[in-house]
């Protein structure tokens, strides 16, 4: 409280049970806060690698990967679809304050996919299967990793507009890796090899 008024935050002593009336979680933490979001644009992002969630549904995950994509060095994170709003309480929380610190944008698929070619980047789909190996693959340069919807993957015609496909190796007998799970390897490859160049290792 102290660090938050000498940064000219005003801090407020709410009542009891006030505070359990006005938050949605079950078990909030007992401190809220009141900031304004900013607010990004297509135009606003920068050349890097960029995570694209198509139709993510779950806000969870949404909040998860804007933390991934902060902590991987991502240059924004651009929703599109009928999916998750980035402002959800849920992927919020997530977020684990990361929505301040990394761009995320709200656009068409159409107009993104354009913005980021214009920009040099490579169009990258994340696909269960026939894709290249993330680790084999060239990731050190501007990229779109588009991310697809949770039960439904990307569609064939949104892959079919991709440069390439990815598939994240797995030796064990699950079906796929939650949608999170994989944006995160793939961020945190393309982390690796913007820092120590192209890499032929495998998983």
């Amino acid at each position: 409280m102290a660090r938050a008024r000498v940064a000219g935050v005003r801090a407020f002593a709410l009542a009891p049970g006030v505070l359990e009336r006005v938050a949605d979680a079950v078990t909030p933490q007992g401190i809220l806060a009141a900031a304004r979001l900013p607010v990004a644009t297509l135009e606003a992002v920068r050349p890097g690698t960029v995570l694209v969630l198509c139709d993510l549904r779950d806000p969870g995950n949404v909040g998860t990967l804007i933390r991934t994509a902060d902590a991987t060095g991502a240059a924004a994170v651009v929703l599109t679809g009928p999916g998750v709003d980035p402002t959800n309480p849920k992927a919020l929380r997530a977020s684990a304050g990361s929505i301040f610190h990394v761009p995320v944008v709200v656009a068409e698929l159409d107009d993104a996919l354009a913005d980021l070619r214009a920009k040099g980047a490579r169009i990258l789909a994340s696909v269960v299967r026939g894709g290249g190996d993330p680790c084999a693959s060239d990731l050190a340069g501007p990229c779109a990793l588009l991310i697809g919807n949770e039960a439904a993957g990307l569609a064939e015609a949104v892959v079919a507009r991709c440069d390439a496909s990815l598939t994240i190796p797995m030796a064990g007998r699950a079906e796929s890796l939650n949608a999170a799970t994989a944006g995160a390897m793939l961020a945190y490859e393309a982390m690796v090899q913007r820092r120590h160049g192209r890499d032929p290792r495998t998983f």
